[in-house]
């Protein structure tokens, strides 16, 4: 019997199967699709197939294979196709309303969760660097950051600053037009094409159940959702109906894990061995930063002036 694909995504809380919008768009279309998938949960990007980069899916054909939407071509290689059923108008529609919710939803999910200052230092950051195994979580939460700041620059365009309020405003303008588009569009249905999911609700599902389900600061997007009662049951059937089954519970928790616990989501082999491996990159790193940037120091010094010193210290005590 071949051996099932693998999958490495970010650990899930809030409720919901993984905190990172692509991950939980692979997530949602493996079920919808019923890919047999061996999924790693890990809350260390380092443990991943390539470091840092997730989701990541392991194959025997095609070796890793990166980004959501190279994953669930591949998913449709394998025969895994939950748009099978889809006509030619709806296969257009979908790609229509994924570019949608990439020009018009996903930058204002990017700036609540990582730009706006509120929600960054008292909720992203903090979980980040509380689930992040020390002493990576001193830094892998600002290449995180980083990512998602370019990746906004990358949708916004070059004239796009963090400090324009103006274009702040904008963009929730523009993210609260989609929601009530898509609430429209979605209507009485239980899913956008009717009474089968597709790969187009595995997209809006990733990215509205985020807004939905996070207890943040500044929630603008969750208060204009909440407004829109078909798209919250929307998002609560997915859950209850494709994630309830494997046994697993997503409780809402609180950034700070209890102490002297072991999280479940850990599922990879070595776990100690990797641990120990995690702490020693680190400190390496840690110490490298320190002696590049002239924090610390090493000096030489010669047999003779170490002599010289010591019998001065010697006279200093006897005085």
């Amino acid at each position: 019997m071949a051996a099932p694909m693998e999958l490495y995504c970010w650990k899930g809380d809030w409720g919901l199967p993984s905190v990172d919008v692509d991950c939980l768009t692979v997530l949602t279309y493996a079920k919808f699709s019923g890919a047999p998938l061996k999924v790693h949960k890990i809350s260390n990007p380092w443990r991943c197939m390539i470091p840092g980069q997730l989701p990541a899916l392991k194959t025997l054909q095609d070796g890793v294979v990166l980004q959501t939407s190279k994953i669930i071509s591949h998913l449709r290689k394998q025969k895994y196709n939950a748009d099978y059923d889809l006509t030619a108008k709806q296969g257009a529609d979908t790609l229509a309303f994924i570019s949608l919710l990439e020009e018009k939803l996903l930058p204002a999910l990017i700036h609540t969760f990582w730009v706006d200052a509120k929600n960054y230092v008292d909720h992203t950051r903090r979980w980040y660097a509380e689930t992040i195994p020390f002493p990576l979580n001193f830094f892998i939460p600002n290449q995180i950051h980083k990512k998602h700041l370019e990746r906004l620059q990358l949708i916004q365009g070059e004239s796009w600053s963090e400090d324009d309020e103006t274009a702040e405003k904008q963009l929730y303008v523009d993210a609260q037009e989609c929601l009530t588009l898509l609430s429209q569009r979605l209507g009485p249905h239980q899913f956008f094409f009717g009474d089968s999911p597709a790969s187009l609700d595995a997209h809006i599902f990733s990215h509205v159940a985020l807004i939905l389900s996070v207890k943040l600061p500044s929630s603008r997007l969750q208060q204009h959702l909440r407004s829109l009662p078909n798209l919250c049951q929307y998002c609560s059937s997915i859950l209850s109906i494709y994630f309830s089954l494997d046994g697993e519970t997503f409780p809402r928790i609180s950034p700070k894990t209890p102490p002297g616990e072991t999280p479940e989501y850990e599922e990879e082999p070595h776990k100690r061995r990797n641990q120990l491996l995690s702490v020693a990159v680190g400190l390496l790193a840690m110490i490298s930063y320190a002696l590049l940037s002239g924090i610390v120091s090493i000096q030489r010094v010669s047999g003779d002036k170490a002599v010289k010193r010591g019998l001065a210290l010697e006279e200093e005590e006897e005085e």
